[in-house]
């Protein structure tokens, strides 16, 4: 049992998370001095190199919104494009995150690139895309994506693990041979950056934290923050 000059508590867990280590890897260099003027150039070049890195599945991120309460809720999910616009993904209208969305539609999106000491932060207004888009988004993906699609009750409570499988095996069957269908709920967001930090991690901890500001006439200010 801990005591009070004892603050580790004696737990399997505790010595499992105690034992962890983070970033036992060279990490890159990064100079703010060099950063492009604006975030996203900057991400496409820090996501590239995350991938030659190896990092697995450098496009998931998360996403956090505010439920009705303005209590705040987080998921993770994938990038699915990243321009001048902003930051793009996609759910069901339907879904929490949705109806979330629909009464606040403000969010705060976080990767996390271990392989490289890295995040990003975003955080901005979030806006829907037209429909055109929102099918182009559902079908420019894998059948198993359009078939979790065609279940249209995402976040919604189901009776069991069998009424789950059923209706996912009745929706990849008709993903399979509908490849064109419809699911009416499915939505493309885009998360339009107000700000957006990275952040490059050090072994001695002198971490580099570059913040990209936008101001009133659409510019960016740039600046450096404290670990």
């Amino acid at each position: 049992m801990a005591t009070m000059s004892d603050p580790t508590p004696h737990r399997p867990f505790a010595g499992l998370l105690h034992a962890q280590r983070v970033w036992d890897t060279e990490l890159p260099s990064f100079d703010p001095a060099t950063a492009p003027a604006a975030p996203v150039p900057l991400f496409h070049t820090w996501f590239a190199e995350a991938v030659a890195a190896g990092q697995v599945e450098p496009h998931a991120m998360s996403l956090a919104t505010a439920d009705a309460d303005g209590l705040p809720d987080v998921r993770t999910l994938l990038l699915h494009d990243a321009d001048e616009r902003g930051f793009h993904f996609a759910s069901h209208a339907t879904s929490a995150k949705g109806h979330q969305l629909a009464a606040r539609p403000y969010a705060a999106l976080g990767f996390y690139w271990p392989a490289q000491g890295r995040q990003v932060r975003v955080r901005g207004a979030v806006t829907r895309c037209t429909p055109a888009e929102s099918h182009a988004d559902l079908h420019a993906r894998s059948t198993g994506a359009l078939a979790a699609a065609l279940t249209g009750t995402q976040s919604e409570v189901v009776d069991s693990v069998g009424a789950l499988h059923r209706a996912a095996d009745a929706a990849w069957e008709r993903a399979q041979a509908e490849p064109d269908a419809e699911a009416p709920t499915w939505t493309r967001y885009v998360v339009e950056p107000a700000e957006a930090e990275f952040f490059q991690g050090d072994a001695r901890r002198r971490h580099l934290r570059l913040r990209y500001r936008r101001t009133e006439t659409g510019t960016w200010t740039r600046e450096l923050l404290w670990p």
